[in-house]
This record gives structure tokens, C-alpha cells and sequence, in this order.
């Protein structure tokens, strides 16, 4: 059981230590360093292993936090890496990228800073790393039946691993140069460095997962297939392959030279981070980021390491709350002014404004932003009259999120879509085609990792069940759950 005084005894939440800010902006690595033995060991004294705990609630993946909390206090931490692969395959991404749903709904953050559950969780699988204890789990029995999983990314990694240690041969197909979705060129490395996927991958291939890379399904190219050739190929096939497909400004202007979707930004960015030649380059720009997200942050991050004039990013919402809003009660997800560790490298923030124009410098490029104040009212975000200005920009980045799956990652083919733009299916993530299913973003809408993971695994269990009639692997979640963090 948990330390019963623990909570009591070490009331300040001790976060990862970072690097200072201006030795990192001058490389790509992680920002986070490692954290003390010790200092771990009180963090996770603070968990109170609660009666009912509402960690589990927040995680759509039920990890068993209190388990390997108590674990990692015993320094038990063979123990804690078992616990916590129980439920999460990836836990040095969630760690890594999650917002930490589980913290939002902690008990102890009823009255004090809730438990470092983020941080525990990373420390526990990177030593488990270190200390040789993730190792390839090859499956008892071989079933004879075959997967297609298309997509890398956190949901197809996850369904993949799932299903071959449940004996079926897997093939995953990915249409990038390499295995990893948006974990390879989305995420920037400051955030995650590649290595941490790189060493998750050397165990899924010692478990016999397959993965072929330049391949897109329903493109042109010489090792390009259908997705009607992949069900003639295999039993079953999962699609996932990500929200991919970036929400567009729509303003006058916004085809200018110099308007870019995010990820076409962040994607030679981050190649750049590994060796190539620089993409779209913000050295010496002003800078303007539309969007407050996480993609938003990781832009601003980039643009600060490229050496960028100015950098300001832009929120159609007001500022938010710094403590929680009544009306997000305790255990929801509160929507909180968060301070990433981007934003503490510098930058400007503005919120309550839209952008009505994009200004051209008389090139064909972006001199400037016009914007107007908003208010929220009858429904809609409504311009406050005499509030327009212009910001100065050469370079404008769209964060604004992603409206649904790229039809060049996987054609429709009889995939009926929602009004959501997803692809239609049912609890059990299978699409109306027989043998077809999806999971993750392509099937619930753009959402966090931990959302992703939960989906991969639940989406194998269905697909076991599927070719087999039966299934030992774990449902977490069904496809239209909604819990308190979406």
C-alpha cells in the first residue's frame, strides 16, 4: 500500500528538471533532463493510492498508477515497468507527450499540486530501457492468420504489437521513408528525440512486426497498393493512418507565398534536427503562429531554435484561467493557461483576436496579419468594431488543427465517412467493409496520444476476436467512448 503520510509529508510537486533555455535553444535535444533517485521516490510518496482512483478515470488506457506509483517509492522499479506495460505499450511517448490527463484528475489536486504521474511514468520506462529490461515478447502460438496495419504512428504501433503477440503475422505499411507517423516527423525532437522511438522499434521487429516504409495505399507508385488488393492479402486490415489533413485559414491572402500549414514546416524541421538541409526557414522572420495548441508550441519552439525575429502566436479563445473554472470541476480535464517549455524560451502570445486578412509586401509574400478583437456571442466569435491592427509577419504558420484522414493515405474504397470527416465505424472499430477497421485519429478525430495507444490496443482485440472467434487481449475503451478528457 501507499505511504498513508506520504501526501502529508512532501506537499511540493518536484517537476523534471529542464535544461536553461539559453544552452537549448542552440541544439534539437530533448529539453528535459533526468530526474534524481530520490527525488522521484518522494514525488511518488505522494500518491495516495485513493480508494477510488480517479488517475485511472483521466487515462483512457486505466493504467494502474497507484501500482506502479508505490513501486517506483518501494524502488521496486522491475516491478513498476511490469505494472506499467500492463496497460500502455508506449510509455516513453505518453510520458513524453500526453498533458497528463491522470494529473487533472488526481485526488490529491483537490487542495494541493496533484502527483507527478507524467514524470514517474517516463522515469520508469527510460530506466527500464537502461537497464535492459524491455525486451522482444514473441507470442506462444502462431495463429496462421495475417494483419495489415496501415500507419505507424502511436495507434498503428500499438495494434501492431498487440496482435503479434496474440500469434498473427503482421505487416505494417507506412508511406513516409521511416516507421513512426507523426512520432517520426511531427514531433519535434526537443520533445522527443528519435532515438526513443528508434529503440521502442528494435522490439516490435524482435517480435516479428514487419514494416515496409514508401508505401502508400491507393498511390501510384511501383510498390503502391489498393486497399481492396491489401483484404485480397491479408485477413484483416487496420487503418491507421492519422488526422492528417491541416484546417485552413480561408481569409483573403492566405494563399500568399509564406503561409504554410504547420506540419509542412515541422516536417523538414524536423529532418533538419537529424541531418538534412534546412526546409522552410524562419531565421530572421517575424514569425506568426495561428492556433494556441500543442502543434502551435512546437512551431514556436522550432522557430526559436531556427532563429527566428519575433515569434507571437495567436488564440481565437480568450486567455485562459489559470486555476480551474467552476464549470470544469474537479476530476474533468480543465481548459488552464499552460506555460510549455516553448513558451518559456520566448515568443509573445495573444488571445481573444482573428485573422481577417493576410497582407501582401507587393511580391507575392506576407507583409503583415490584419486583426480584430473577438468576442464570443450568440454561438459565434463576433469582431469587436475599431479593434483591427496589423501584426508584422513573414512568415505565418497554420496550427489550427486537423479536419480528418488525407484520402492519399488510405482511399476511401466504400469507406463511408462521418460528418466528422472520420471514417465511419462501430464500437468495435470495424468500418462497414468486412475485415476492415480503424482506429485512432482516422476513426475518432484528431486527439492526444493516449487516445491513439488505447484505440491501437482496443482495435486488436477486436480484430483478434474477429479472425479468431475469441480474444485474451485487453478492450480498454470502445469506440465512441468519451471520457473526462477528449
Amino acid at each position: 500500500m501507499a505511504d498513508p503520510k506520504g501526501f502529508l509529508t512532501y506537499r511540493e510537486r518536484e517537476n523534471r528538471p529542464t535544461r536553461p533555455v539559453p544552452v537549448r535553444i542552440q541544439d534539437w535535444k530533448e529539453v528535459h533532463g533526468e530526474q534524481d533517485t530520490k527525488v522521484l521516490q518522494r514525488q511518488a510518496s505522494r500518491c495516495m493510492d485513493c480508494g477510488i482512483p480517479f488517475c485511472h478515470q483521466g487515462c483512457p488506457l486505466g493504467n494502474l498508477i497507484p501500482e506502479w506509483n508505490d513501486h517506483t517509492r518501494r524502488g521496486n522499479f522491475a516491478d513498476a515497468i511490469e505494472r506499467l506495460h500492463a496497460t500502455n505499450n508506449f510509455p516513453e511517448f505518453t510520458g513524453r507527450l500526453c498533458p497528463a490527463p491522470c494529473e487533472t484528475a488526481c485526488v490529491l489536486g483537490i487542495n494541493q499540486p496533484p502527483v507527478t504521474i507524467k514524470q514517474i511514468e517516463v522515469s520508469i520506462i527510460d530506466r527500464a530501457f537502461s537497464n535492459g529490461r524491455v525486451k522482444p515478447e514473441e507470442p506462444e502460438w502462431l495463429s496462421g492468420r495475417t494483419v495489415a496495419v496501415v500507419g505507424s504512428g502511436p495507434a498503428g504501433l500499438a495494434a501492431a504489437q498487440q496482435l503479434g503477440r496474440a500469434g498473427h503475422t503482421v505487416v505494417v505499411y507506412e508511406r513516409d521513408d521511416a516507421v513512426g507517423g507523426l512520432l517520426r516527423y511531427g514531433i519535434p525532437e526537443f520533445k522527443m528525440e528519435k532515438a526513443v522511438l528508434d529503440r521502442r522499434l528494435v522490439q516490435l521487429r524482435g517480435e516479428g512486426i514487419r514494416f515496409l516504409t514508401g508505401v502508400t495505399i491507393g498511390g501510384n507508385g511501383p510498390d503502391d497498393l489498393t486497399l481492396s488488393e491489401l483484404r485480397e492479402r491479408f485477413d484483416a486490415v487496420v487503418l491507421a493512418t492519422g488526422s492528417t489533413v491541416p484546417r485552413l485559414l480561408g481569409v483573403p491572402g492566405s494563399d500568399l507565398a509564406g503561409v504554410h500549414p504547420a506540419m509542412d514546416y515541422l516536417v523538414p524541421a524536423n529532418k533538419e534536427a537529424l541531418g538534412a538541409p534546412r526546409g522552410i526557414d524562419a531565421s530572421g522572420l517575424d514569425v506568426v503562429i495561428i492556433g494556441g495548441g500543442d502543434t502551435g508550441a512546437d512551431c514556436l519552439g522550432t522557430a526559436h531554435r531556427q532563429g527566428a525575429s519575433s515569434v507571437t502566436q495567436l488564440e481565437i479563445l480568450p486567455t485562459p484561467p489559470s486555476e480551474r473554472p467552476d464549470h470544469q470541476p474537479w476530476p474533468t480535464y480543465p481548459m488552464l493557461f499552460k506555460t510549455t517549455e516553448a513558451h518559456e524560451e520566448g515568443g509573445e502570445r495573444a488571445y481573444g483576436v482573428s485573422t481577417v486578412e493576410v497582407l501582401d509586401d507587393g511580391r507575392g509574400g506576407v507583409r503583415a496579419l490584419k486583426l480584430v478583437e473577438t468576442t464570443f456571442a450568440d454561438g459565434r466569435f463576433q469582431p469587436v468594431e475599431g479593434t483591427e491592427r496589423e501584426l508584422p509577419a513573414q512568415l505565418v504558420l497554420l496550427a489550427m488543427g486537423f479536419v480528418g484522414p488525407d484520402e492519399q493515405a488510405a482511399p476511401s474504397e466504400a469507406l463511408t465517412r462521418t460528418a466528422r470527416n472520420t471514417y465511419a465505424r462501430d464500437d468495435d472499430f470495424a468500418t462497414p467493409l468486412e475485415g476492415v477497421f480503424a482506429a485512432g485519429d482516422c476513426g475518432r478525430g484528431q486527439s492526444l496520444i493516449v487516445w491513439a495507444i488505447a484505440e491501437g490496443r482496443a482495435c486488436a482485440s477486436a480484430v483478434d476476436r474477429f479472425l479468431t472467434g475469441a480474444t485474451t487481449l485487453p478492450f480498454p475503451i470502445r469506440a465512441s467512448d468519451r471520457a473526462l478528457a477528449t
